[in-house]
């Protein structure tokens, strides 16, 4: 009786019961990616080519000042790394050389990671020929990470440590030539002000959670270099407390004492 009494009851609330939900949308957000500020993606023309910005930035009307591009933090590191390797090869001291290969491979490794996950994707989607260009350099890349995983290896006292060092930065320099003149151009070139800051930001935070010290092996591009390198960092940050650093302010993590 209790069930024929609440039946009728059922079927009202089922009748009330609105037939079609409306479905949220949530934005996937994945680390890296160039949909993370999507409010800020280059405009297409009706044609689907990418609208230059043209403003200077000095125009009144634009928030980004050129020390916050993309470009200009990129080449921020690119001085960085050449004024250690410049500190390195000029000093006779192991103790002072052996500080400066631990600060010279640990801009080095952030920062070509940082750019795999940051640049070179915003390169791909956002440039004419952006895909050939990021493989290229990934591929340059990987002769350095190669080259660093063998020099970070060596002590100062070994006789190929500069000559191993050399022939590293020979090749970097090149690549940081090409870099500077013909991709960060184009990629300037089809950002909007507002995008190219969004990059520096997402850059510079994306080098705290990268390894510091070279893993050849590793992926090089999203998402597989974003999971193999959150599970690498841990450990060389934790080495990186016991390692020695040159005694001048920067970026550097703290000295553990003695240079090893």
């Amino acid at each position: 009786m209790l069930r024929q009494a609440l039946r009728p009851a059922q079927l009202r609330c089922l009748r009330a019961w609105p037939t079609s939900m409306p479905i949220a949308r949530v934005g996937l957000i994945r680390p890296y990616s160039d949909t993370i500020m999507s409010n800020s993606l280059p405009k297409k023309n009706s044609d689907g080519q990418t609208k230059r910005d043209n403003r200077s930035p000095q125009d009144p009307t634009q928030t980004l000042t050129q020390a916050d591009s993309i470009s200009s933090v990129i080449k921020q590191d690119h001085r960085e790394i050449e004024r250690y390797y410049d500190n390195l090869v000029n000093s006779k001291d192991p103790d002072t050389q052996r500080r400066y290969q631990n600060a010279f491979v640990w801009e080095l490794t952030r920062h070509a990671i940082a750019e795999e996950l940051v640049v070179y994707p915003s390169m791909e989607t956002g440039v004419s020929n952006g895909k050939e260009m990021a493989d290229k350099d990934r591929a340059e890349h990987q002769v350095t990470k190669e080259a660093l995983y063998k020099f970070q290896k060596m002590s100062p006292g070994d006789k190929d440590f500069i000559p191993t060092l050399e022939s590293l930065m020979k090749d970097l320099r090149m690549h940081i030539k090409e870099e500077e003149e013909e991709d960060l151009v184009k990629l300037e070139e089809a950002l909007l002000p507002t995008r190219s800051r969004d990059l520096a930001q997402q850059f510079e935070t994306t080098k705290s959670f990268t390894p510091t010290r070279s893993h050849p092996s590793a992926p090089n591009r999203p998402p597989f270099e974003s999971v193999v390198g959150l599970m690498a960092a841990p450990l060389d940050k934790l080495r990186d407390i016991f390692r020695a650093w040159p005694d001048e302010p920067s970026r550097k993590p703290p000295s553990g004492g003695p240079a090893r």
